[in-house]
């Protein structure tokens, strides 16, 4: 099994930065594109950002395309998601997951963590 941890949320200003951190434990998740998603309260989770397992290629949803950059280092079994210039519909608990494309990709070995809450104040 493999557990995901999301860190780094928080509550900041508009215009400022934050940098999310997922890490994996259990096993590698170094074989897989993985992805960022955010959960407005009363809402579906939408499509943050992702990367490829090498981090050779990246997407974004155009609502934060120019400000947030997806990251990774397999060596730590994290993903990253800096966020700059934040704006208040940023406001959502943010997920890390493995993607095919823009859509999350579990196994029986993987599933959602508790992700990590993002506030921005206006």
């Amino acid at each position: 099994q493999v557990q995901l941890v999301e860190s780094g949320g928080g509550l900041v200003q508009a215009g400022g930065s934050l940098r999310l951190s997922c890490a994996a434990s259990g096993r590698t998740f170094s074989s897989y594109a993985m992805g960022w998603f955010r959960q407005v309260s009363g809402k579906e989770r939408e499509f943050v950002a992702a990367i490829s397992w090498t981090g050779g290629n990246t997407d974004y949803a155009d609502s934060v395309k120019g400000r947030f950059t997806i990251s990774r280092d397999n060596a730590k079994n994290t993903v990253y998601l800096q966020m700059n210039s934040l704006k208040p519909e940023d406001t959502a608990v943010y997920y890390c997951a493995p993607v095919m494309g823009r859509q999350p990709a579990f196994n029986v070995f993987v599933s959602w963590g508790q992700g990590t809450q993002v506030t921005v104040s206006s």
